[in-house]
């Protein structure tokens, strides 16, 4: 499979807790495997920086860049825009001005000339829709951006803004990014760290991409953080009921059957559905067992 179509690397922790000198060892090796696509974002990760603000990811991929000339026309590199903290405790939003400024400073950390996926992060509800959707077309008419995408936003609103998109003749998001994985919460639970109100995949997203096929589903946290294979990471206590039970129990059995870990299946039956799971490494070991996954031929 190309992961080109598949695995997506999730830069997250680069530049933060992830060093340097790991967060370019991870880059070369999933580059050197075939992979092409890198997802990171403006805010990225404020919450474990000094600073209590984001840029930090952006900041090194630019360097990793910078460090290999000729690569960037190869790679799909795709940053976020909405929920950077502002200095006031607030949250930047997605008002016209906000997008046309971090999309400016996204590329000059980025050291590209055009963001190829960008997303709307988060919600605000505190800016005219259209105003949001008009902002980011601006951008891809003007080259700076090549393709939209929305994160955390509910069907409803992802349909609205397409809606609006259509009538003023701009680009529409064409890809979601939300969380989900094998097994899910239970209905109404809170998981810790999860805290976008409409983050999850839920069966009324799965039928929307179904009727709108031009639509890409990409899946951040798809592992649950290492539930599936450490012991020291258990699943959060929202995915503690009997569907769980039943679902774990038919993935360890196929993990078995095939000799893998069962995280790997995880992501080939993402990849078998059409998905791209986002993954979030820390070390080489990580990284080779998820690649791995793209090779997995499960029915």
């Amino acid at each position: 499979m190309d992961l080109e179509m598949g695995l997506v690397l999730g830069t997250m922790y680069f530049g933060t807790r992830t060093d340097e000198a790991t967060s370019y060892a991870l880059l070369d090796r999933y580059v050197e495997a075939g992979g092409r696509v890198l997802d990171t974002a403006n805010c990225y990760s404020f919450w474990t920086s000094d600073t209590g603000h984001g840029g930090q990811s952006e900041a090194l991929l630019g360097r990793w860049l910078a460090a290999n000339p000729g690569l960037r026309d190869e790679l799909v590199i795709a940053t976020k825009v909405g929920v950077e903290p502002t200095d006031d405790g607030g949250t930047e939003g997605l008002s016209a001005a906000v997008i046309e400024r971090e999309a400016a400073r996204s590329l000059e950390r980025l050291g590209v000339d055009a963001i190829d996926l960008y997303w709307a992060h988060g919600e605000d509800r505190s800016t005219d829709l259209e105003e949001t959707v008009a902002a980011f077309g601006s951008l891809v008419e003007r080259g700076v951006v090549r393709r939209l995408g929305v994160s955390n936003h509910p069907t409803w609103r992802v349909e609205r803004a397409r809606a609006i998109a259509d009538r003023l003749g701009v680009e529409p998001f064409t890809a979601l990014q939300l969380t989900t994985s094998y097994v899910d919460p239970r209905p109404g639970a809170q998981v810790p760290g999860k805290d976008h109100r409409f983050g999850f995949v839920t069966d009324e997203t799965v039928d929307y991409l179904d009727v709108q096929p031009e639509l890409e589903l990409w899946v951040y946290s798809p592992l649950v953080q290492g539930s599936f294979d450490r012991a020291d990471r258990p699943f959060p206590e929202a995915y503690d009921h009997p569907g769980t039970t039943a679902r774990l129990a038919s993935l360890h059995r196929i993990a078995a059957d095939h000799g893998v870990p069962a995280s790997q299946v995880v992501l080939a039956w993402m990849l078998a559905k059409g998905w791209k799971p986002i993954v979030g490494v820390s070390s080489l070991e990580q990284l080779d067992s998820a690649l791995a996954s793209v090779q997995l031929d499960i029915s």
